[in-house]
């Protein structure tokens, strides 16, 4: 059953459908949602959580969207504060260590028997973690998921500017590593 977002969102608003709706949602959405908090975090079971998490969040918060952008982009804003929060709470725990979480999350790319990529997809993946969690997270938006910068700037509550500057930055970067084979 393929519903649109209004139809969804207009069985949500009545007591008796509402947790069909919200099947509806996640079936909808959670596949897509995955892949982007996948590519934030690498590891499987974080990825798994997180979209736990941002259900649990949808579920409670359903009376708060006020259908000002999409539900995709309102799901998507949601799963992304829920990837770098995440991010910055592992941080936060490796403060007093010496590893840093980006190469951390790289060896597991190594290590992780669900990644199906060939070496020049893991040398990228691994360069993409090189990235400062926004630029990474704009990379991964525009090259991966293919958003236009106008959902981007909706999701990210920033400037369309902004976020072309981003990407042009991470594609220097990525490829200044990926040329000197620094992965």
């Amino acid at each position: 059953m393929h519903l649109s977002d209004q139809e969804i969102l207009a069985m949500m608003a009545m007591p008796q459908q509402r947790e069909e709706a919200f099947k509806l949602l996640v079936n909808k959405f959670s596949q897509r949602l995955y892949w982007h908090l996948r590519k934030m975090v690498v590891i499987h079971e974080d990825a798994d959580d997180l979209l736990q998490n941002t259900f649990v969040k949808v579920w409670n918060n359903l009376d708060r969207f006020r259908g000002d952008s999409s539900l995709f982009t309102w799901l998507y804003r949601i799963a992304t504060n829920e990837a770098l929060n995440y991010l910055n709470k592992k941080r936060t725990e490796l403060l007093n260590s010496f590893d840093d979480l980006e190469n951390i999350m790289s060896g597991r790319i190594d290590e992780d028997p669900l990644f199906t990529g060939d070496e020049i997809q893991k040398r990228l993946q691994k360069a993409i973690l090189s990235l400062p969690d926004k630029q990474r997270l704009v990379f991964n938006m525009k090259y991966f998921d293919n958003l236009k910068y106008e959902e981007m700037a909706d999701i990210l509550n920033t400037s369309v500017g902004a976020l072309k500057a981003s990407y042009f930055h991470a594609v220097k970067k990525i490829e200044a590593l990926i040329n000197n084979e620094l992965f």
